[in-house]
């Protein structure tokens, strides 16, 4: 979303309104952790207490909102006016509304990639191709790579991730592992890509060389995702617990209910060359989105005949079909119940709770920011850790932090950079370090909190909670830890001196 990093940069760089006067006292440190603490206590209770997996439906949204009201009570007190608070919360939802927009159309392509065939042949060739003893760590390599080319894991698991989860169900393995399996390669590849805009961002804020960058971070980044991979291995080949012993038989299900051909695999080609010919991903959607649509009337006319209960299948009912796909739920019966539960979307509609989600943690993270609570939290991470090991560590938890509070990776990638620039150049560290520490916490945790974009889109998407996920996300929440062993250890930490750079092991 490179409109969205520029809009980022601008405004951080170039601030127009300043949320400070003069005679404003700062907010102190306990007072800036209070809103932070509600927010935890409240989001605790509605999902362990009260609503479990619904909480996401609303009563998160509303703890969100009242934790942001309690942060302008603060802001009230130090002088921030109505109007302040208001304009940073409106900047935060103008910079999510390409988000917005992509979750509407990854619902719309979900309904249309239904009725046309083309989800059920990726699960139906799937099937037949792999094996489930490897199929965990085959959906880790199959979305590295697939992100590393088109450098997007959003637009990886709005392609290939719907397949895989629908090929993991009918293996019979726990959604929840299967989304952490396509999370974790999603932003690895997304991680180490050129392409990609967190990668490019995270280089540019440390000024660093890009491709000195791409490889810096292979010392914490290629660790992390061997252990992922034995990991995955180990998980594909001692999970027995409801996988499908007849799998022929849902071979024979799905071709009985849909034309199978691996002509509709074009679909899903064509957006990926579009996605790597740097096409805006809402252009290339819609695309896969009209796409879908023409090969539900080209090659699933038996399909639009049976939804539609009609006698015979003219364009209105044909048009009918497919729109209600696209903005409304759609579910395909069959003879085998796990199939019924599999061939189902919700469309646009569907996505509706997720935006409503982004929308309250941006006015969280807005009233936050806009009373310097977040300054206020990150400064004193600063104060607190002291020598080398203190600045990755500050860091990497200013860089969570962010994704926590903020609830924007961009964000969490833009602001630690620009904080913590000059404390690394100060301890005698490269730019390297802090490009690569970025990435290590920046990037890749954004997608383990509810609430932030990264989170509550991959939720959507996959149709899987993020707490659920988030422990199977292995690559996702062991890159932090790593780059802190790393410098913990002094492992290939790249120290400035006067007259060469050197390695220090």
């Amino acid at each position: 979303m490179p409109n969205k990093v520029s809009t980022i940069l601008l405004y951080l760089l170039f601030p127009k309104h300043t949320t400070m006067t003069t005679n404003q006292k700062s907010i102190t440190f306990f007072e800036a952790l209070i809103p932070i603490i509600f927010l935890v206590i409240l989001l605790s209770f509605n999902v362990l207490a009260v609503f479990g997996d619904e909480a996401t439906s609303g009563p998160n949204q509303f703890a969100l909102l009242l934790a942001g009201a309690l942060a302008a009570i603060f802001g009230f007190k130090y002088k921030f006016t109505y109007k302040q608070m208001l304009e940073k919360v409106s900047k935060n939802i103008e910079s999510t509304s390409s988000a917005i927009l992509i979750l509407l159309f990854v619902g719309a392509l979900t309904g249309t990639w239904l009725i046309s065939g083309v989800i059920p042949t990726m699960v139906y060739y799937g099937l037949k191709l792999l094996n489930p003893g490897i199929f965990l760590i085959s959906t880790v390599v199959i979305t590295s790579l697939v992100s590393l080319i088109i450098g997007s894991s959003w637009s990886t698991t709005a392609t290939v991730g719907i397949a895989l989860i629908g090929i993991g169900k009918a293996l019979g393995f726990p959604l929840e592992i299967v989304a952490g399996a396509i999370i974790s390669g999603a932003y690895f590849g997304d991680k180490m890509s050129p392409l990609s805009d967190t990668t490019n961002l995270a280089s540019a804020i440390a000024e660093v060389d890009l491709y000195k960058h791409v490889r810096y971070m292979m010392n914490t980044t290629f660790p992390t995702i061997s252990i992922t991979l034995l990991i995955f291995l180990i998980l594909g080949f001692t999970h027995s617990g409801g996988a499908v012993k007849d799998v022929q038989g849902l071979l024979t299900d799905i071709d009985q209910t849909f034309f199978i051909h691996p002509v509709l695999f074009a679909v899903p080609l064509i957006v990926i060359f579009l996605i790597i010919k740097k096409t805006p991903p809402l252009i290339a959607l819609l695309v896969g989105v009209l796409l879908g649509g023409l090969a539900a009337v080209l090659f699933q006319n038996n399909m639009l005949q049976q939804l539609s209960k009609a006698p015979e299948n003219s364009f209105s009912n044909s048009y009918k079909i497919i729109m209600k796909s696209i903005v409304w739920d759609i579910n395909i019966k069959t003879d085998n119940p796990i199939l019924n539960d599999l061939f189902s979307s919700g469309g646009m509609k569907g996505m509706l709770s997720t935006i409503w989600l982004i929308i309250s943690a941006m006015f969280f993270g807005g009233v936050m920011e806009a009373i310097g609570a977040l300054k206020k939290i990150s400064s004193t991470m600063l104060n607190t850790f002291k020598g080398t090991f203190g600045v990755f560590a500050s860091t990497d938890a200013t860089c969570i932090f962010f994704n926590a509070t903020a609830s924007d990776q961009y964000l969490a990638i833009v602001v630690p950079g620009k904080m913590y620039k000059q404390a690394f150049e100060d301890a005698g560290l490269a730019p390297e370090n802090l490009s690569r520490t970025l990435e290590d916490s920046g990037t890749v945790t954004s997608v383990l909190v509810p609430w932030n974009t990264g989170g509550a889109y991959n939720s959507a998407v996959l149709g899987v909670p993020t707490a659920q996920y988030a422990i199977y996300a292995f690559f996702n929440w062991m890159s932090p830890i790593m780059t802190l062993i790393f410098a913990y250890f002094k492992i290939k930490i790249k120290k400035i001196h006067k007259k060469s750079d050197t390695f220090v092991a």
